[in-house]
């Protein structure tokens, strides 16, 4: 969401948390990988994790290791910078291997958030940590006006996908971002209308005033950063996203499905979960995730790793930071984010 418009809450109490429709999670294989930290990302590749997440400016700093657990500690260094574009508001970078090529997703614009856009560059080199990164320009997600947010990416049955948050038309007395898809004829071309996903329509995907009545300058009502991942069976896409305002503390993780065979483009191929699906209730604002294999403490693969952000109480006052926990996965493709007690 524009962070130029948030006014943001730092509360002294904890606020409950929305119902979880799967069990209360266990904290202790939860860890804290950055006290202060956004949208964390990573891709797995060849027997290394390489990560990345928002930056404080305009630079993409990219991490390599073998062992997410040991993340703040790897290799780590400044990959590209947007400054000599002009870039603003440089957010939500994440990394994809593509075709045998690297591809790093972000959003920007001219200084006007109005003017948000999804751009991409490239690496042609084996290691991402070494060589040139290319920008390949924008995607335009629509013809008449191409807001966008969060771009996410992922390869289906031989088609590569585009998911992104957007609006259905400019704003005018409110907001109200959604989640689209579109083919890709290659990482940087939108072959394919938008079609939309989810638009905020529960209770708990328009909260956008807080408990102490400190608000947006105006309604905003949020479905955005869309994270897509296939089931370890290939059977089954299943697509989070985060909902409500982040700069509130009702900011929850919204989840949608659909078969892996089916026309994707059709939003009727689409179930959308009428509750939201919490990550954890040690913390709260748990979204923004990301899901990889976990390689390092299993072979079994009904187990993965989850990156996400929250908020915590640190002192009194509001901390969002990067966590990891160890999850795992139904018989049935079904990522089980909350473990029993």
């Amino acid at each position: 969401m524009k962070k130029s418009l948030f006014i943001l809450l730092i509360p002294l109490f904890l606020f409950g948390m929305a119902a979880c429709h799967q069990p209360r999670p266990s904290t202790q294989q939860t860890q804290m990988l950055f006290r202060s930290g956004h949208y964390p990302h990573a891709f797995f590749w060849n027997g290394t994790y390489y990560y990345t997440m928002q930056p404080d400016g305009n630079d993409i700093t990219l991490y390599a290791t073998r062992d997410l657990s040991l993340l703040p500690q790897s290799q780590h260094k400044v990959v590209w910078s947007a400054d000599s574009l002009g870039f603003q508001h440089f957010w939500s970078p994440e990394i994809h291997r593509i075709n045998g090529r690297w591809y790093i997703y972000f959003e920007a614009d001219d200084g006007n958030t109005d003017n948000h856009q999804l751009y991409v560059i490239e690496n042609t080199g084996d290691d991402p940590m070494q060589g040139t990164w290319q920008l390949r320009g924008p995607l335009q997600t629509n013809e008449d006006w191409n807001f966008g947010i969060h771009p996410n990416v992922l390869s289906v049955g031989g088609e590569l996908y585009l998911f992104w948050s957007g609006w259905p038309k400019r704003r005018v007395e409110h907001e109200t971002q959604c989640i689209y898809i579109a083919r890709l004829s290659d990482p940087w071309t939108v072959a394919s209308e938008r079609v939309m996903l989810s638009r905020p329509e529960y209770e708990w995907e328009r909260q956008w005033i807080n408990p102490d009545g400190s608000r947006s300058a105006y309604p905003i009502y949020v479905n955005e950063n869309p994270q897509a991942l296939l089931s370890p069976d290939g059977r089954h896409v299943h697509l989070y996203y985060s909902a409500s305002g982040i700069w509130t503390r009702y900011h929850v993780l919204g989840a949608l499905s659909a078969p892996a065979n089916a026309n994707l483009l059709d939003p009727g191929v689409w179930t959308k979960a009428p509750e939201p699906v919490l990550v954890d209730t040690a913390v709260y604002g748990a979204s923004n995730i990301c899901v990889v294999p976990d390689t390092v403490s299993s072979s079994d693969a009904s187990r993965a790793l989850l990156l996400y952000d929250a908020l915590w109480m640190e002192d009194g006052h509001e901390q969002r930071s990067v966590f990891l926990k160890t999850i795992s996965w139904t018989d049935d493709g079904q990522p089980v984010f909350c473990q029993p007690t």
